[in-house]
């Protein structure tokens, strides 16, 4: 008998898999409210990948590009909230799929203000 060390098939992960994947993983961090709805019009019939939800993912040479369009909580640290996402989106592509990535974009799309803070001033009581 031949033992053999090959696996016994291969593995496909769809593109939907590693769009939930970031998703999911972006909306867990502390200071993001939500998935900013990236509209893409033109972009998408020019440019090639998946998007979803907020998110787009392109793979190129076995590598995981991603465009991550948020809307973040207001008094957060953008810079250490959006660094936090891309480690953590890369760390979950890695543990899950064991993909390399190549680079995850964060785009901040707005801030999410408590209705207070925007609503106009009240008028005065004129009597």
């Amino acid at each position: 008998m031949t033992t053999t060390t090959r696996p016994p098939g291969k593995t496909t992960v769809a593109t939907n898999v590693l769009l939930t994947i970031a998703r999911l993983t972006t909306l867990q961090i502390e200071g993001v409210s939500r998935m900013h709805q990236s509209s893409g019009g033109v972009n998408r019939i020019f440019h090639k990948g998946d998007y979803g939800e907020g998110v787009h993912v392109k793979i190129e040479d076995d590598r995981i590009f991603a465009d991550l369009h948020v809307v973040l909580d207001n008094d957060v640290n953008i810079r250490e909230v959006s660094r936090t996402i891309q480690n953590e989106v890369m760390r979950a592509f890695s543990d899950m799929v064991g993909m390399e990535v190549g680079r995850i974009n964060v785009h901040i799309e707005n801030i999410d203000y408590p209705s207070e803070q925007i609503a106009a001033p009240e008028e005065s009581n004129i009597e």
